[in-house]
């Protein structure tokens, strides 16, 4: 399995080196107010693909902090909930069962 691994990521750099060796040629962006960045095309893939990664990081960011603060606090009421014997009481509900649906 270790090799396979190796095998994968070994024809994925190839893949991406012929990808660069192919694509050397010089491209001129346009940027705001009349500036321009001439570049290989590699490169600017490559930038490309660099602030899209940090963009989609920093939007997700907040998200993720937010998932762990709520998981954190759910593993620490459930340890707050714990009788002195360690399992978790639960109380019945007092709601009436729907049968309509035959469930």
């Amino acid at each position: 399995m270790k090799y396979l691994m190796w095998l994968l990521n070994a024809a994925i750099f190839f893949v991406l080196f012929a990808f660069a060796l192919n694509n050397q040629d010089s491209v001129t962006l346009h940027l705001f107010f009349g500036a321009s960045w001439q570049a290989p095309l590699v490169l600017v893939i490559l930038v490309a693909l660099v602030l899209g990664v940090f963009l989609g990081v920093a939007v997700m960011l907040p998200l993720w902090l937010r998932a762990r603060r709520s998981r954190r606090q759910q593993a620490s009421a459930s340890m707050m909930g714990n009788t002195a014997f360690g399992v978790e009481s639960t109380q019945a509900t007092l709601e009436p069962i729907d049968r309509r649906h035959g469930l």
